[in-house]
């Protein structure tokens, strides 16, 4: 139970900074905090209900968060080329 306690926190402070925060670094820190509040979750989960599944569905998720962090970064630093801010508040005009 304290881990889902835990999980619920992580995610929550994960949550703050993307609703806050307008730099496009933190943004995707935050993101990847509450992708491994998830997973706590789902330890948790599993460990409860005494199967396998959950540790399963973390490893993978470990996978799609590393490629997601590669993507992400990846933009982020072609963003930053091409406009020289990762400030998202600076981007008005990338609607165009």
């Amino acid at each position: 139970m304290n881990y889902l306690i835990l999980s619920l926190i992580i995610f929550c402070v994960g949550l703050f900074g993307v609703l806050i925060r307008r730099n496009l670094l933190v943004l995707l820190m935050s993101i990847e905090l509450m992708l491994s509040a998830v997973n706590i979750a789902f330890v948790a989960f599993s460990k409860m209900s005494g199967s396998l599944d959950g540790e399963a569905i973390v490893i993978l998720n470990f996978v799609l968060a590393a490629c997601e962090a590669a993507v992400g970064l990846a933009i982020i630093v072609s963003l930053y080329r091409s406009k020289g801010t990762i400030d998202i508040g600076k981007w008005g005009e990338l609607k165009n």
